[in-house]
């Protein structure tokens, strides 16, 4: 008992260390979790949770039966396909290629580069590219008329919605999301490489058979994780890059329970919505473990 006293005791610093994020997790994260009972209720904010009438699964049979449901999922489904396949291996990418810098001045300073966009809001970033590419004021468009050119309609068009949405994710997110890869390439152990070059390896040779291999168990979390998120692509830069004109690509689940819950007050209806999409997440993070276990990879528990 006394060993554990000591040891407590010893722990204290890291403990104070890890309260605050515990404790935001507590408040933020597993609180709020009571709040899904009102997707199973005809909440009225008058009445609380205590005394709203029960309705069971109704709320979920509007969300199947509703016309814009199919969609929301398209829209949604489309745009989580392009972050899984074209924006996921984009930091992996850097990464390797960063690795294979020797200069550790000019890679440091890539480095630098590549993630400080991350640390600008989505409200910058569409504001920067409504001042580059509006049709009636932009730069683009000021520069194509300076050359007898025509207006270039890339905002109000929905065919450049999705390609929009990609590469402003890219600019923003590739070097942040690069660094736990970068981490993960830190560990290897230099006498590979070596031992490699001795055998006549290319530095092409290098990254595919040693560093490569060394990024695979990080790629599978991190890719499991992603999964958790596919019904979740980020509310608020879908919603400021969004118009009139673009809504039959752009509206996703985020856009329409902002819309529905908060605009319309229909606060059981839209936690439905949330809660449906949070199963989704599960279910696809679950199964994605167990393959990865399955093939013997390490998975995310």
């Amino acid at each position: 008992m006394t060993t554990t006293k000591k040891l407590l005791r010893r722990g204290i610093p890291l403990y104070a260390m890890i309260a605050p994020g515990v404790l935001f997790f507590l408040i933020f994260r597993y609180l709020p979790m009571f709040g899904i009972a009102i997707a199973f209720q005809n909440y009225d904010p008058f009445d609380g949770f205590l005394h709203s009438d029960w309705v069971g699964l109704e709320h979920f049979r509007r969300l199947f039966s509703e016309q814009d449901f199919w969609i929301l999922m398209r829209n949604t489904l489309a745009m989580s396909c392009l972050n899984l396949f074209l924006f996921f291996p984009a930091p992996i990418i850097l990464a390797l290629l960063l690795n294979e810098v020797r200069v550790k001045a000019y890679r440091k300073s890539v480095q630098t580069i590549t993630y400080l966009p991350h640390f600008l809001s989505w409200v910058v970033v569409v504001s920067m590219t409504v001042i580059m590419f509006s049709t009636q004021d932009g730069a683009l468009n000021k520069l194509l008329i300076s050359w007898g050119w025509e207006r270039f309609d890339l905002l109000m068009n929905p065919d450049y919605f999705r390609t929009l949405y990609l590469l402003q994710n890219i600019w923003k997110e590739t070097g942040w999301s690069a660094i736990i890869f970068l981490a993960a390439l830190a560990s290897v152990d230099p006498t590979l490489f070596e031992a490699a070059v001795v055998d006549g390896a290319s530095r092409w040779k290098q990254m595919l058979h040693i560093s490569l291999p060394a990024l695979k168990s990080v790629i599978f979390i991190m890719f499991i994780l992603r999964l958790g998120q596919v019904l979740d692509i980020g509310f608020e830069h879908v919603l400021l890059m969004q118009n009139p004109l673009n809504m039959d690509v752009s509206d996703i689940f985020d856009t329409y329970v902002y819309r529905t819950g908060i605009l319309s007050a229909q606060f059981s209806f839209t936690t439905a919505v949330g809660l449906f999409k949070s199963v989704v997440g599960l279910v696809l993070v679950i199964a994605a473990n167990t393959l990865a276990k399955r093939f013997g990879e390490e998975g995310v528990y």
